[in-house]
């Protein structure tokens, strides 16, 4: 489940309350670890940019903070980059291009369609890296994480433009689970890149 910053403190009393007693607390190598009394566990997993922590007081303090984030959703044609500052969304641009579907015709026609929309969708990734180009690559000293979104394909392939080489080893790896990039989505993904990813194993 994902934990919204502002929510994680309630959710940890609550995780408290259901499974009885103060939890052990500890790191582990995916995140903060909680261990109930009853056998149920939590793994706290830190949103992309935010450092790691050894205790709870320190996780909820970092998981607050005010952290610059790079946002690229991409899907087919559609692409929405952006900047967040904290939980604000402080630069973005969407951007759609057309690129045709499948067909289902037969032999030399359906080569003409596949090369066209090869055509299409390669510039539709040019595009796109353009735009991030412009709005990321500026900003990639300043950014905590890289937050992809959408069809990892399509984003790999925006990445694979040399100029944003300097974006690529602040990409995080999760990949945020969107649809087709608006800036309604995008301004939703700033959200979700913040949320703190929460594993709950119960007892056996």
């Amino acid at each position: 489940m994902d934990v919204p910053p502002a929510r994680m403190a309630r959710w940890i009393e609550g995780f408290t309350e259901r499974h009885g007693g103060p939890p052990e607390i500890g790191p582990g190598p995916d995140g903060l670890r909680l261990a109930a009394p009853d056998g149920t566990t939590a793994v706290l997993h830190p949103p992309p940019g935010m450092p790691g922590a050894d205790d709870l007081a320190g996780f909820l303090a970092a998981v607050g903070a005010p952290r610059r984030l790079g946002l690229l959703l991409a899907r087919k044609g559609a692409v929405a980059v952006g900047v967040a500052d904290g939980g604000r969304l402080v630069v973005s641009k969407v951007d759609t291009r057309y690129v045709q579907g499948r067909t289902a015709a037969g032999g030399w026609s359906q080569q003409r369609f596949a090369r066209r929309r090869d055509n299409q969708a390669k510039a539709a990734l040019a595009d796109a890296a353009e735009l991030a180009v412009r709005l990321l690559l500026p900003e990639a000293d300043r950014l905590a994480a890289l937050v992809a979104g959408g069809d990892r394909r399509a984003v790999d392939g925006i990445l694979a433009d040399r100029r944003l080489a300097p974006l690529v080893p602040l990409r995080a790896e999760r990949l945020l689970d969107v649809a087709e990039p608006r800036h309604a989505v995008l301004v939703d993904a700033v959200a979700a890149a913040r949320a703190v990813l929460v594993l709950v194993r119960d007892p056996g």
